[in-house]
Parts: structure tokens; C-alpha cells; sequence
């Protein structure tokens, strides 16, 4: 047996005698400790974008330079509102026995909030580029980062997700 077949095992065997509270418990904390990862970053973008719009700079951007601004400032905002909506659910629907219902609702926004920063960064690394280099270096820029983005958040998880759906290996749940 290879080592990440024993620690398959091993992590099955563990998770046969955690009790489905327990169970709630530990994944709810563990989502919780992601996204206090990911907010402060998108809350500094956040601000950093709103502060830029007040400068004397802003004024010497192009149509498209400010579009493609408002477009990081929305995906920073959307990626913001969904990293936060945990919280916000959790404190509307407290002691309600909606647990289960919390996590997978909450593990779709973080997902879907590392889409909307994805854009965001992507956005941003375009913006620089271009007042920099010009159109044709950030357009190159924006593409490698985003797959760069798109490699390291989603590929290797997905594939793996689907290795294991291929060899029926997954998650029984």
C-alpha cells in the first residue's frame, strides 16, 4: 500500500468514529480559519481600489483602463460579499439545526468568491501592465497570471477530485 493510500485509510478509519456534530463542528472551523485567510486581502485590495479612484491619476486613465478598473473594483467587492456570507447566514440562521445546510452553502461562496478575487487580481495585474508596458504586454500578463491563478486554486484539486471519481476512491458522503 502506497503512503497516500495508507493515509486515505487511515483518515476513513478516524472519520468512521467522529460523530456527525463533531463531524459540522470541525468542518465549520475549518472553513472559517480559510476564509480569515482570504478576507484581508481582498479588504485591502478593497480599499487600495477605492483609494486610487480619489487621485490625481485616475483622471489620466483611458476608457478602457477605467473600465477594467470598476470591473477589479466589483470582482474585489463580489469576492468580499462572498467570503463573508458564512457569517452573515450563520448569524441569521443561529441554533437553527442548519449546520450541514451552512458548510455546503459556504464551501459554493468561498469557491465562488475565489473566482471573483481570481478576477480581481487578474484585473489588477492587467492595470499595472498596461500603464507600464502597454496593451499588448498586459494582455500576455493577464492570461499567465490567471492560469497561473486557475493551476494553482482549482486544476490540481479538480484533478485530483477527478482521480478519485475515476478510481471510486472519493469521499463517501
Amino acid at each position: 500500500m502506497t503512503d497516500p493510500e495508507r493515509a486515505q485509510r487511515l483518515l476513513e478509519e478516524e472519520e468512521e468514529h467522529e460523530g456527525v456534530k463533531d463531524r459540522l463542528e470541525r468542518e465549520h472551523g475549518e472553513l472559517v480559519q480559510e476564509l480569515r485567510a482570504l478576507i484581508p486581502g481582498a479588504e485591502v485590495l478593497f480599499g487600495f481600489l477605492l483609494a486610487i479612484r480619489f487621485t490625481t491619476a485616475f483622471n489620466e486613465l483611458d476608457d478602457t483602463q477605467r473600465y477594467v478598473y470598476y470591473f477589479t473594483l466589483l470582482s474585489t467587492g463580489t469576492a468580499l460579499v462572498l467570503y463573508l456570507a458564512l457569517s452573515a447566514h450563520h448569524r441569521l440562521r443561529f441554533r437553527t439545526g442548519d449546520k450541514e445546510l451552512l458548510l455546503r452553502k459556504g464551501n459554493r461562496d468561498a469557491i465562488a468568491g475565489t473566482v471573483a478575487a481570481a478576477l480581481a487580481l487578474t484585473s489588477v495585474i492587467y492595470l499595472v501592465t498596461d500603464l507600464t508596458f502597454g496593451t499588448p504586454q498586459a494582455i500576455v500578463a493577464a492570461v499567465l497570471f490567471f492560469a497561473f491563478v486557475a493551476w494553482r486554486w482549482w486544476a490540481v484539486a479538480l484533478y485530483r477530485t477527478w482521480q478519485d471519481h475515476r478510481s471510486g476512491t472519493g469521499p463517501k458522503r
